[in-house]
């Protein structure tokens, strides 16, 4: 992945991760969006670190991308501890949010794909209300075949596109924005997760205190503790061990 930002990009755990802030990322994204120069823009966090790991797919999908972010609090912990410290958090939902700030007075042409149908419209609904100025050219939910991918992608390329919010899961969100970018023919695609489920209000997002402290996670958990805590408890333990290991080998190698 070329570096051609004016922030760094540092190396967290063999991943290239720009060393940017919110205003930082926003002035990238208008700036791809200005001069008609595609960005695909990657996030990471714990969790996906370490399944991308296990995921040559993944791992390629997300390193290949033009603007690499830090999506987790746990991410920029690391970067810390590992010495190739990050200015501050980037999640996907801040982001997407800042892009149609700017996007209502720019007028940004924006399609949102991803969720389920009811979500879908009720996010294109709050979108309009909230970021009039932002033209949302068209929505489709984030229920369909490996064979409707290619009619999806095409369809969405021939609207002008100027940003693709892509909600779907990782990998599947990574593979579809990786697989069918030039098709998309869309300047800025950001891969968003599960952000529209917050803003239709199916999910709620963690209080700034707890995303302050790294712990959106464990609020999560809170809210589906059957479904979640295995998950984010494997995650969470194999990311520290991670690093904790990169940490010691550093720690080595720098001794004389």
């Amino acid at each position: 992945m070329s570096n051609r930002f004016e922030f760094e990009e540092k190396e967290i755990l063999g991943v290239g991760v720009h060393a940017a802030t919110m205003e930082q990322a926003l002035d990238a994204i208008d700036t791809a969006i200005k001069q008609k120069r595609r960005l695909m823009i990657g996030v990471v966090n714990a969790a996906k670190m370490v399944n991308m790991r296990k995921n040559p797919d993944l791992w390629e999908d997300v390193t290949s991308s033009d603007l690499v972010l830090a999506d987790g609090m746990s991410v920029v912990h690391a970067s810390k501890v590992l010495g190739a410290r990050l200015p501050e958090r980037v999640t996907g939902i801040d982001l997407m949010e800042g892009i149609l700030e700017r996007g209502n007075t720019e007028g940004y042409r924006v399609y949102c794909l991803g969720a389920k149908e009811e979500i879908s419209e009720t996010v294109v609904e709050r979108f309009n209300d909230k970021y009039p100025g932002a033209n949302i050219v068209g929505r489709r939910n984030g229920y369909f075949t490996d064979e409707e991918e290619e009619d999806i992608a095409t369809e969405i390329g021939s609207l002008d596109v100027d940003v693709l919010f892509v909600a779907i899961t990782s990998p599947k969100k990574e593979r579809f924005m990786a697989r069918w970018a030039d098709k998309l023919n869309t300047t800025v695609v950001h891969g968003v997760g599960g952000s529209f489920d917050v803003v239709a209000g199916f999910v709620e997002r963690a209080p700034e205190k707890w995303q302050r402290m790294g712990l959106e996670w464990l609020y999560r958990v809170k809210q589906e503790p059957g479904r979640l805590w295995k998950r984010y408890l494997v995650t969470n333990l194999a990311f520290m061990r991670i690093v904790m290991t990169a940490w010691f080998s550093g720690l080595f190698r720098r001794k004389p």
